[in-house]
């Protein structure tokens, strides 16, 4: 994920490290022969007779803390619900978490120590992280899921980008600029975005929108550990943009955001999937979000009249009181099933290898767990989607946000030629 985008520089948004106990037990798991178990049930690591053992590698203490402690939570719940209805394959789910701190030799220090005995990773935080272990997940055949949706990240069969990706989805931001928000050819567009793989993949959709469409693009790259972004603001009032592209974390986009209203410049924001988070809502910020901020993303929100949403968000409320409810919750979900739906389709096959769990995986051409965008999951080289929902923030809505417009796939997302890896 190569970022998150919003709490605005407060310390109410740097939510402490979660102290999540792992329930997987620490001795190795074996099975990598791929010799058969007493059920005739191929193994490979990561799966004993009795268990399957999922690993979490997720962010509790850096910049997406807020982001990986409701991802983990909805992973857990849901495999433990997994477990009450029986398991899967004649087995019970282990979870084993780590929190990599959003570093990146941290995340592969972690990877390293759990890849051995795990049979699929259902969450790993971080565009840059994933990116530094792309090769070895490969060679390893792990699938894993990143919540992180940068380009860099396509074209491995073992690793699985869901939905769309940054720069599809910034694609279809600025077409919906122009047909709803009144931008025209000629216009300037501001583009705020993180150093690295997310804002690179973000930036690469913007350019190419702008190109096609007449638009300039105005530039303003920061790292993940700038906090006030009073100098991009002054910079892009100075440019005359009118509107602006949100490619960094909560924290950041806060800024941007209650920066460029006590600057006047009152102009509609676009942000990446990564820029929001329901939290905003409760500092200063609040009412320039809610007039101006607007959100890309291929995963309906949790606000959405859905079976399964609702039914998840009442389990979730159920488990975890006293957790504020947020998009990330069904992206969780949705990433939990993922690998739970390949490992039951490997058991029909009698295969829970590695490339059993893999060749299980990528046979599936439409996976719609009911919590919005279906995904084709055939092609490691493709993004799983194209369409994208615009959501906007709003302070009543559960999770914090509504959809202002369904999933839609642009012309130009329609003819644009993703980048691989």
């Amino acid at each position: 994920m190569g970022k998150i985008a919003t709490r605005a520089g407060i310390a109410t948004l740097a939510f402490l490290a979660l102290a999540v106990t792992s329930c997987a037990s620490q001795k190795a798991t074996g099975g990598g022969s791929g010799s058969a178990d007493g059920d005739g049930v191929k193994t490979g690591p990561g799966v004993t007779d009795t268990t399957i053992t999922v690993s979490i590698l997720t962010d509790f203490t850096g910049p997406y803390a807020s982001l990986g402690k409701s991802l983990t939570q909805a992973q857990q719940l849901y495999f433990e619900q997994v477990n009450a209805a029986g398991g899967v394959c004649g087995r019970k789910y282990e979870v084993v978490v780590r929190d990599h701190g959003y570093d990146t030799q941290k995340a592969m220090a972690a990877y390293t120590e759990l890849a051995p005995r795990s049979a699929a990773i259902p969450q790993f935080i971080g565009s840059p992280m994933v990116t530094a272990l792309k090769q070895r997940i490969e060679d390893d055949k792990l699938l894993t899921i990143p919540m992180a949706w940068a380009t860099s990240l396509l074209g491995a069969r073992a690793i699985q980008v869901t939905g769309t990706t940054y720069d599809l989805d910034m694609i279809n931001g600025v077409s919906f600029l122009v047909e709803e928000k009144g931008i025209k050819k000629g216009d300037k567009i501001g583009h705020l975005y993180f150093e690295g793989d997310y804002g690179e993949s973000s930036l690469n959709g913007s350019k190419y929108a702008a190109e096609k469409l007449g638009l300039e693009i105005v530039e303003q790259k920061i790292k993940a550990t700038d906090q006030d972004m009073s100098a991009q603001v002054a910079a892009f009032k100075a440019a005359g943009v009118k509107a602006i592209l949100v490619s960094v974390g909560p924290r950041q986009a806060a800024s941007l955001v209650g920066g460029a209203a006590q600057a006047g410049l009152n102009v509609p924001f676009v942000g990446s999937n990564s820029s929001y988070a329901p939290q905003l809502l409760g500092l200063p910020v609040k009412d320039a979000l809610l007039k101006n901020f607007y959100i890309m993303t291929a995963g309906a929100p949790i606000s959405m009249k859905l079976p399964v949403m609702e039914k998840l968000a009442a389990d979730y409320r159920a488990k975890y009181p006293d957790d504020t409810l947020d998009n990330s919750i069904p992206s969780g979900w949705s990433a939990a099933m993922i690998v739970d739906t390949a490992i039951k389709k490997a058991c029909e096959a009698k295969d829970l290898t590695r490339e059993g769990i893999l060749n299980a995986h990528r046979s599936q051409t439409t996976f719609d767990p009911g919590l919005g965008t279906p995904m084709d999951f055939t092609s490691p080289s493709r993004p799983a989607s194209r369409a994208s929902y615009v959501l906007k923030p709003d302070e009543k809505a559960l999770g914090g946000t509504v959809v202002l417009k369904e999933p839609f796939v642009s012309e130009l997302a329609e003819g644009y030629e993703v980048p691989v890896g």
